[in-house]
């Protein structure tokens, strides 16, 4: 064989090795599982990059994405507390009563939150923030 006919087999293999492996798979691993929810227009669009080069690896990437959810959006839900119910969790002091927290949390959402988890992540608020619930910050 030639070189160069060696060289194109390698980089048409290459390219068609990439576009298996589908995009929304590679780079969002941690959405495959997802059976619904809205679909992600980037992962759609560079799938479909891949259809009009590649039409049958494109295909088949597209498929990957989808029967694996990774095509998915990750299901955003959000919940809402209404600041004077938070103006109770508060004392004098600054300091979140963590029970109350975590009742309230139970009672709003129905989800059991581990707030003693040596895993959670403690964000402090700024004087804006406790100027917005009428606090002021003790030292």
């Amino acid at each position: 064989m030639r070189t160069s006919t060696r060289i194109i087999g390698c980089v048409l293999s290459a390219s068609l090795l990439t576009q298996l492996s589908a995009c929304g798979t590679l780079f969002y691993p941690d959405r495959r599982g997802q059976i619904e929810g809205k679909v992600d227009p980037v992962i759609v669009a560079l799938d479909a990059i891949g259809i009009l080069f590649y039409v049958l690896p494109g295909l088949i990437a597209l498929g990957v994405d989808f029967a694996t959810g990774a095509i998915y959006l990750p299901g955003g839900k959000t919940a809402q507390v209404d600041p004077q119910a938070l103006k109770n969790l508060v004392d004098s002091q600054g300091q979140v009563d963590r029970a109350k927290l975590k009742a309230l949390i139970m009672q709003q959402t129905g989800k059991n939150l581990p707030l003693d988890d040596p895993r959670v992540i403690e964000h402090r608020g700024d004087l804006q923030q406790l100027a917005a619930y009428g606090l002021r910050p003790a030292a």
